[in-house]
């Protein structure tokens, strides 16, 4: 699977191009999203901004916690952009980069939360179809007949049957976004949608990482780093799914509250 195409003097790489097609795709369904929601076309560009620059800090001082033997061994890996970004970072510092900068807005952060988060699912979709291309997060040998093998990367075990977790992620992460909409729709109360996002995400990732077989990504006890962060993300969602539930239904039982009061009258 090649990531590296040669057009002329030129070489395109594949991750790249995925990545970009995943930002636009999740810029333009926001936009269309946002305008029938009413909500401010600005503060969705803006937000998505905060996403990248949160996004890639997180990411890279998320992969530095994980690797901080190797960094004291070769210094190099610091500024080594290549590779080296944790998902679960770059999702922690986008969403803390928001929650900042909307604080600064003194905006209300749940509405845009909602309606942004699944797009990143659907972001997240494509950037797992340029992890395939590129060779990276690659699954454990198997004779399952899905199997996939590299011929030749940079990052892969070559010539070794191995198990597609990038698709498995990507489609994954497709459902996830597909799923979010649709639960969107039903006008839940505010934050449940990211908070959805957080449980589904979270189990997803928990699973695909026993298939994983790239290991040098950092461990916790009998747990990968990534499986760890996935039990905290989910008790969290599942946390503000109840908190956020609980607090439109009160304030439900409040207006009808209102209502009974003012026909007595």
């Amino acid at each position: 699977m090649p990531n590296d195409i040669n057009i002329g003097p030129i070489t395109v790489h594949m991750y790249g191009i995925m990545i970009a097609i995943g930002f636009c795709a999740a810029v333009i369904v926001s936009i269309v999203r946002a305008r029938k929601q009413k909500l401010e076309e600005d503060m969705i560009y803006n937000m998505l901004w905060m996403c990248l620059i949160g996004g890639f800090l997180g990411s890279r001082i998320v992969y530095y916690l994980t690797v901080l033997p190797d960094i004291a061994k070769d210094p190099s890996i610091l500024w080594d952009f290549g590779n080296g970004y944790v998902v679960y970072g770059g999702l922690i510092g986008g969403f803390l980069a928001n929650l900042i900068y909307f604080k600064i807005k003194k905006q209300a952060f749940l509405p845009y939360f909602d309606l942004v988060i699944p797009q990143v699912a659907l972001g997240q979709a494509f950037g797992r179809i340029g992890c395939f291309f590129a060779g990276c997060c690659y699954g454990k040998e198997t004779t399952s007949p899905i199997g996939f093998t590299y011929h030749t990367s940079y990052l892969a075990p070559t010539n070794v049957v191995l198990i597609p977790t990038q698709v498995i992620s990507s489609i994954l992460d497709f459902i996830l976004f597909f799923a979010l909409l649709f639960y969107a729709k039903r006008k839940e109360a505010k934050g449940t949608v990211g908070a959805l996002y957080l449980l589904l995400y979270s189990a997803g990732r928990f699973f695909v990482e026993f298939l994983r077989g790239d290991v040098a990504r950092g461990s916790v006890g009998i747990l990968s780093t990534s499986q760890f962060i996935s039990i905290i993300m989910f008790l969290i969602g599942l946390f503000l799914y109840f908190v956020f539930s609980k607090r439109e239904q009160e304030k439900t039982e409040k207006v009808e509250e209102s209502g009974s009061e003012e026909e007595k009258i």
